[in-house]
């Protein structure tokens, strides 16, 4: 009952931070529409207008009026665990995608001499965030069983953000990175001239994708609310032009421990002394 009244008297937060280039704001504000319509159809209350697009992943991710956000699946049962709670996961259409699962794209530059993994030994890697599964996690278990010594790259940095790192591959500024399938997908539709100055050369082993996520304290009843506007949402034929040009396909909510091939595949690295990525 109180979070009902407080949820009524003020909106609460919102953000969809993972795949929102600003060549694509319009259409994910234009989802986000059609999600607040579906969430206030289910009678949730404090839906908000308008995303949040001002905070930091830490600040948005742990805003205490959080209603509804899209994460990471290494955060948030790893390092944010009990900081968020789960609510869905999302199906994208896009190459290197199978259902609710997604992989990582082994991005060089277009005229890089690599072809093969082992090509890249001593090479310049870009990671997107180390809290990343797509940008850090895959890609150290992938590199892990080729590291000698723990080491295998020559240096590693942190580029922010996967379109960060596919712009450092375009200019020649570093090697390699792990790239989101579906980020570099949707980088092929609104940044072409970007990446086609890059390659693909290989993938990481599938896992769940990015999911859908709300307060630790949301009680039962709106977390099957969201759920159930996360149905109407992905089913609203006026929302398909919408769902295809964000490649979104359908929702899932997946069992407990669907996840944790993330921290089997950490904790694989861990055992081969593959830890820092370097």
């Amino acid at each position: 009952m109180r979070e009902r009244m407080m949820s009524a008297t003020r909106s609460r937060t919102a953000g969809l931070p993972m795949y929102d280039p600003p060549e694509l704001h319009a259409a994910v504000d234009a989802w986000w529409d059609g999600l607040a319509s579906a969430f206030r159809a289910e009678g949730i209350a404090g839906v908000p207008d308008r995303l949040e697009r001002t905070l930091a992943l830490d600040a948005l991710w742990g805003s205490p009026d959080l209603l509804f956000t899209q994460t990471c699946g290494y955060p948030l049962f790893g390092s944010w665990a009990g900081r968020m709670q789960y609510v869905a996961t999302p199906r994208h259409g896009a190459d290197g995608c199978d259902g609710p699962y997604y992989c990582s794209f082994i991005v060089v530059p277009a005229h890089s001499a690599a072809h093969r993994l082992e090509d890249l030994r001593g090479a310049r890697c870009s990671v997107s965030a180390r809290i990343s599964h797509s940008g850090f996690n895959a890609l150290r278990s992938l590199f892990a069983p080729l590291a000698n010594d723990a080491r295998f790259f020559g240096a590693v940095s942190v580029s922010g953000g996967h379109a960060e790192s596919v712009a450092q591959l375009a200019a020649g500024e570093v090697d390699v990175a792990a790239i989101d399938c579906v980020s570099y997908a949707l980088l092929s539709r609104c940044r072409p001239q970007v990446t086609r100055l890059t390659r693909v050369i290989g993938r990481t082993p599938s896992a769940p994708g990015l999911p859908y996520a709300t307060h630790p304290d949301a009680p039962p009843a709106l977390v099957e609310r969201l759920r159930a506007g996360l149905a109407r949402a992905f089913a609203d034929p006026e929302l398909a032009r919408t769902r295809s040009l964000l490649l979104l396909e359908g929702c899932d909510v997946l069992p407990d421990g669907f996840y944790d091939c993330m921290f089997e595949a950490e904790a694989e690295a861990k055992r081969r002394r593959y830890v820092e990525l370097d």
